[in-house]
């Protein structure tokens, strides 16, 4: 009984910080979300679930929800299909190599999320360096509409969560042996073969961290979204943060972020579910 109770003693400590970091933030988001609205203050006495009838309500929440985790999930489509070869190469390269490789992958993470986000703004403008290239080039005669919309934010999300979606991926890959590979070889196995027979279910625990890490990041962004879709593509993150600062509706807002939340948590574990089962 004394070492049961040693053992749970020493988880304290950890589920302490768990309470108070990612428990505690969460009800206090729950309880704020059940708060009646106010004009003059952030909230007002009493409790009401006037923010959820508003959401739910309205389909223009809906749609801005879908969109949202949408653009997460092609977030991550867009890193695992970048990612993983970029992590198949980096384990193949020599030590020498390795250690340039990986840090080239790092090296995104140096430079604030700000700076990267408004670097795209420059290269995907209308008279950005793309759009400037291709009509000095002749090549186009109006700008292509490479911001303000679902593709630009993307394309900014990628780049920004990639290094996010190779780390998980190369840490599993590490563990690869060669000699399974050339085995496979040496028995009459194609490249094609080894790598969906071998190489991708050994790579699937990496894939899947990875992309459930790159979907969270990507859904829960606000300066990449902000900045490259100007505004105009309405996210969930903006909208929460526009009932927070602008419109001062901390119970709507705090709704807002809820639903934004368990919509998220549902879909990773439906892809946590999948793909244990499929990869098993």
């Amino acid at each position: 009984m004394s070492g049961l109770f040693r053992r749970h003693f020493l988880i304290l400590p950890a589920a302490a910080l768990l309470f108070l970091f990612v428990m505690l933030p969460y009800v206090n988001v729950l309880v704020m979300s059940l708060r009646a609205p106010s004009d003059s203050t952030p909230y007002g006495e009493g409790f009401s679930a006037g923010g959820y009838v508003k959401l739910f309500s309205d389909p223009y929440y809906f749609e801005a929800l879908g969109q949202t985790l949408w653009l997460g999930v092609l977030t991550a489509f867009v890193c695992f299909l970048l990612g993983l070869p970029i992590a198949l190469h980096i384990s193949q390269a020599s030590r020498r190599w390795r250690g340039l490789l990986y840090g080239i992958v790092l090296s995104p993470l140096l430079v604030g999320i700000v700076v990267r986000s408004y670097g795209w703004t420059i290269l995907l403008g209308n008279t950005g360096v793309i759009n400037a290239t291709l009509r000095n080039l002749g090549l186009i005669e109006r700008p292509l509409p490479l911001m303000y919309n679902s593709f630009g934010i993307v394309v900014a999300l990628a780049h920004v969560f990639l290094p996010f979606m190779v780390l998980p991926v190369l840490g599993a890959l590490q563990g690869l042996d060669p000699a399974v590979g050339s085995a496979a070889r040496s028995l009459g196995a194609s490249r094609f073969t080894v790598f969906r027979r071998i190489t991708l279910p050994l790579a699937m625990p990496g894939i899947q961290s990875g992309a459930i890490l790159v979907f969270v990041l990507a859904v829960s962004s606000y300066v990449t979204p902000a900045l490259v879709g100007g505004m105009r593509v309405k996210t969930m993150t903006v909208m929460v943060v526009d009932a927070l600062i602008d419109q001062f509706q901390w119970p709507f807002g705090s709704a807002l972020a809820l639903s934004l939340a368990v919509s998220a948590g549902v879909i990773v574990l439906v892809f946590a579910r999948l793909t244990r089962m499929k990869w098993k």
